[in-house]
């Protein structure tokens, strides 16, 4: 019975029922589309990249999202200092890394350069690591002329991905700084993603082109064991309280903190269109309520009681909430597609993902806006006097 009256409520008026629907609509699809990035960056970072980089990560201090573009704060003394100690602790071998980002306005000249000796074992670092075009990094040269030209200070690996971006070829020359650059000596792939949106080059030229021959953004430490990190972490923190010790599960952790915190600003940012899209149904509610206040006292005067009234006008709203939210779903699938294809061009890796508990989320979501939207208008049409009611034109 709720049902008949409440679709033929809402095909009185099918215009307005529309527009209804589709501001939630468009406010779902943006909270379907916002959100998804978060479980994209999820996806990608457990299915490629959890299971890479080193067992554990040397930082100076503690290690956050904005350690990775800040200026290099390690010590490289404390590399000889761990290299001591290497055998005591189980240490298989430690590679120094110096991480440079290079901004651009254009995300095409946008690199990162990733310093580290010239005579590490990249397939150690990079699983599946493969040289695709070119060769490997060679010992640095440095080439100084009188014809004004930037000086080329070493060879530089680039990752396909950011090949293909920024139309560099084996044989071109990347600009670092006003006094430094580096030629391209070959492009590679590596499963994950990591070396993908990478510019590998070697340590002591990137460091000197920084004016940073003292100092490194982290160590890279490979365990015999790697089941040990855990406690060889803990014993190295103790020895060097200054210094920072991450496992891979704490890199996870300070990943998924940061894409949590991402999700709350993005959930903010879709609760104005949530909200948005709730005062409309609120309104067309209010609309449906004073047009049949005749209807509703006729209706009561032949033995209905209020509390039926109220279910109709609530049913009618979650009516209209849901399918928004369903028509809200496959925008922000659309959404997220399109996200998707702008980021593998931008970085090689899909970023949105539209998941099962994401949809379960936005429909439950919907349906909230849609019960609280209707409780103001089905209490109005509770109250409705039966004589007043009928003796309205």
């Amino acid at each position: 019975m709720i049902a008949q009256f409440a679709f033929a409520s809402l095909t009185r008026r099918p215009l307005r029922t529309a527009l209804t629907a589709l501001g939630i609509a468009i406010a779902v699809g943006s909270t379907v589309v916002f959100l998804s990035l978060g479980e994209g960056l999820r996806q990608a970072f457990d299915t490629g990249l959890a299971g890479l980089g080193p067992d554990i990560q040397v930082s100076y201090g503690v290690f956050d999202t904005t350690s990775l573009s800040s200026v290099p704060q390690l010590p490289q003394r404390y590399l000889g200092a761990i290299e001591e100690e290497a055998e005591a602790y189980g240490i298989s071998a430690i590679t120094p890394v110096l991480l440079y980002l290079r901004g651009s306005l254009a995300a095409a000249t946008a690199f990162m350069f990733y310093g580290i000796p010239e005579d590490t074992d990249l397939g150690r670092l990079y699983r599946d690591y493969t040289i695709v075009e070119g060769r490997d990094l060679a010992p640095a040269r440095v080439e100084r002329g009188d014809d004004g030209r930037v000086p080329v200070v070493g060879p530089a690996v680039v990752g396909e991905q950011t090949a293909q971006r920024g139309g560099i070829a084996v044989g071109d020359v990347l600009r670092l700084n006003p006094s430094a650059a580096f030629e391209v000596v070959g492009i590679a792939v590596a499963d994950g993603g990591l070396l993908d949106n990478a510019i590998l080059v070697p340590l002591e030229p990137l460091q000197a082109a920084l004016g940073a021959e003292d100092r490194l953004s982290f160590l890279t430490l490979e365990l015999d064991d790697p089941s040990t990190a855990g406690s060889t972490a803990e014993a190295l923190r103790e020895a060097y309280p200054e210094l920072g010790f991450q496992t891979r599960s704490d890199l996870s952790s300070v990943f998924e903190r940061a894409v949590r915190i991402s999700d709350v600003v993005r959930l903010g940012i879709s609760a104005i269109a949530l909200i948005v899209g709730g005062i409309a149904v609120a309104n067309t509610m209010l609309m449906s309520v004073f047009e049949r206040t005749r209807e509703f006292g006729v209706v009561r005067a032949v033995g209905a009681r209020p509390r039926f009234l109220m279910g109709l006008v609530l049913f009618e709203a979650m009516v209209l909430a849901l399918v928004g939210a369903l028509a809200g779903i496959a925008v922000g699938y659309v959404g997220a597609l399109a996200v998707n294809q702008y980021a593998l061009d931008l970085i090689g890796l899909d970023v949105a993902a539209v998941t099962p508990r994401l949809v379960a989320f936005a429909v439950a979501v919907a349906g909230g806006v849609g019960l609280l939207s209707g409780l103001l208008p089905a209490a109005r049409a509770a109250r409705v006097p039966i004589a007043v009611a009928v003796a309205r034109e």
